[in-house]
């Protein structure tokens, strides 16, 4: 079987089990929030939090929530890195720098799990179970959390509440993400990676001398670092890493679980606004994007360019032999249009298009599917903006879902998708033009521009994924990306939150002869151009002097 062959039924049987999910859970995670009943143990969890989770908030309350809950978990996280070196289950290693504690704290909290540490030779078990991977589940349901309030405010009439933060984070954790992982962690063990709490061991003995590892709860960390959108690996190779990753099957299935949330919740949305319709809509115009995205990056990194490639069977340089392009290529797609950021394979080697695309996946936003929740709030911001210029095409007032986007609205949105490219272009900006950042780069030319652009792009889109090539471990970097990944992450929250209690406040505008039909074909091709044209005009000066210059030299 060729290389290119097998790497197209990879995806032909990814899609299949991605729509085999996509109905049941969708519904399910539909009741979850729609539910007026509390398991016993989500009652024990609000007592002892102190909420009350019958409470209906109001946009500004479910937003102090978010925050205070988010600033919470960045001092906690910050403090447990820089006391492990007092606290056991350590394995030796000492306490994390002020600047590192800082970037990761926000990182993991950000659900952006950029990593500027070797993760094997730097956390111990405390740290990586009882404070990466804890972060890994609630920072993820934060996320859902946001979402649904957003759909809320589409599905109320002049209510003005959105829910109860407390209970919407309570629900995703418990009910949605920890029962998923958990038989997700069980396959990946029957997979062969690695569960215990192992200290560090040699692993043989070599001419240079010998190399140790050291075990951990790795398949636990796995399992919701994919499926929470995560992606920080418990090792430094990140899913290349046979211990996280160990072959054909289980990078499959890693992929699987980075998608299959963000890809349901457009039935959820459907399901609680009362229209399946729209729900495909939006489906429609993620599936698009991600499909035609992993279509021309398997062209890219297959595209023979002379006898060693042909060999190879596509450029395989940074890529593993495992995989190969095709599961390679799936892979890093799936990562960046998503918000994971996990690896199996190192972005800076693959083609100069190649490296593009990955960074042009997430400077759509990561909405196709996007990470869980943010890539739902984020579709249907774009879809606001999209109703929006239809609207002015035709001189009537726009509406979407029976609710009229006036001005407010329109500024809120328009708040959204301009924050995180303003904070991409002027790190990197300022990046290039002060002396000492420039060092980092391991490469020159548009290829050192580009590692530097990606890095910015990952922070402040919440990826987390690395070009590879730039020592992001120097205090302007740890500082800069971290600050990028927080104001990435809870500004745009600001303006969901404000926008969902906007639309929740409205009275429904019945539908006329001339109203916009937002579950149609045509709505979405519309909305897949808005989304390339907002990129596009934003972007595309910095992408021509980074991954567009290389790839056409």
């Amino acid at each position: 079987m060729s290389p290119f062959l097998a790497g197209v039924l990879q995806l032909l049987a990814l899609v299949g089990a991605l729509a085999l999910a996509y109905r049941p859970l969708g519904d399910y995670m539909a009741g979850v929030y729609s539910s007026t009943k509390h398991l016993r143990v989500e009652k024990w969890l609000y007592k002892a939090i102190g909420a009350n989770p019958d409470m209906g908030m109001r946009w500004p309350a479910y937003l102090r929530g978010v925050l205070a809950f988010s600033g919470a978990s960045v001092l906690f996280l910050y403090l447990l890195q820089r006391l492990q070196g007092s606290l056991p289950g350590s394995l030796g290693f000492s306490s994390i720098d002020p600047d590192q504690a800082f970037n990761t704290a926000a990182s993991f909290v950000a659900n952006t799990n950029w990593q500027s540490y070797y993760g094997e030779q730097a956390m111990g078990h405390v740290v990586q179970t009882g404070g990466l991977a804890v972060q890994n589940f609630v920072s993820a349901a934060v996320g859902i959390a946001v979402a649904v309030a957003l759909v809320r405010g589409f599905a109320r009439t002049r209510a003005g509440e959105l829910g109860n933060f407390w209970a919407d984070l309570v629900r995703g954790t418990v009910r949605i993400l920890l029962p998923i992982a958990v038989i997700a962690a069980i396959v990946l063990v029957a997979c062969g990676a690695i569960q215990n709490f192992a200290g560090i061991h040699e692993v043989g003995q070599f001419s240079g001398g010998s190399q140790q590892w050291n075990g951990g709860a790795v398949a636990s960390q796995e399992a919701i670092k994919e499926l929470g959108t995560n992606g920080g690996g418990y090792f430094n190779a990140n899913s290349a890493h046979p211990f996280e990753n160990p072959n054909p099957f289980s990078n499959l299935f890693e992929i699987f679980l980075i998608l299959v949330i963000p890809f349901a919740l457009t039935r959820t949305f459907g399901r609680m606004v009362g229209s399946l319709k729209q729900g495909y809509a939006i489906l429609a115009t993620m599936a698009t994007i991600w499909i035609g995205f992993t279509a021309l990056m398997m062209w890219t990194e297959f595209h023979h360019g002379g006898p060693a490639l042909d060999l190879a069977g596509g450029a395989m340089e940074g890529k593993e032999t495992r995989f190969g392009v095709g599961g390679s290529s799936i892979f890093a797609v799936a990562t960046t249009l998503t918000s994971t950021g996990a690896v199996n394979s190192f972005h800076s080697s693959f083609t100069g298009f190649g490296g593009g695309i990955t960074m042009l996946g997430m400077q759509l936003g990561e909405i196709a599917p996007g990470g869980v929740g943010s890539g739902l709030y984020g579709m249907l911001i774009m879809a606001i903006i999209a109703v929006f210029i239809a609207g002015l095409m035709v001189g009537r007032t726009p509406e979407y879902l029976g609710k009229k986007i006036g001005a407010r609205e329109i500024k809120l949105a328009a708040c959204y998708i301009l924050i995180t490219p303003a904070l991409v272009l002027c790190f990197t900006a300022a990046s290039m033009a002060l002396p000492t950042p420039a060092n980092s780069m391991t490469n020159s030319g548009a290829h050192g521009f580009s590692e530097i652009l990606y890095a910015f792009t990952s922070g402040a889109n919440n990826n987390g994924s690395a070009f590879a090539g730039l020592d992001a471990d120097t205090q302007w970097f740890n500082t800069t990306i971290g600050l990028a990944m927080l104001l990435g992450r809870f500004v745009p929250m600001v303006f969901v939150l404000a926008l969902a209690g906007s639309l929740a406040g409205q009275r429904p505008v019945p539908a006329t002869a001339g109203t916009l039909r937002t579950e149609k074909p045509l709505f979405t091709g519309m909305l897949v151009g808005t989304i390339m044209i907002i990129t596009g005009l934003t972007y595309f000066p910095a992408l021509a002097l980074g991954p567009l210059a290389e790839g056409l030299a």
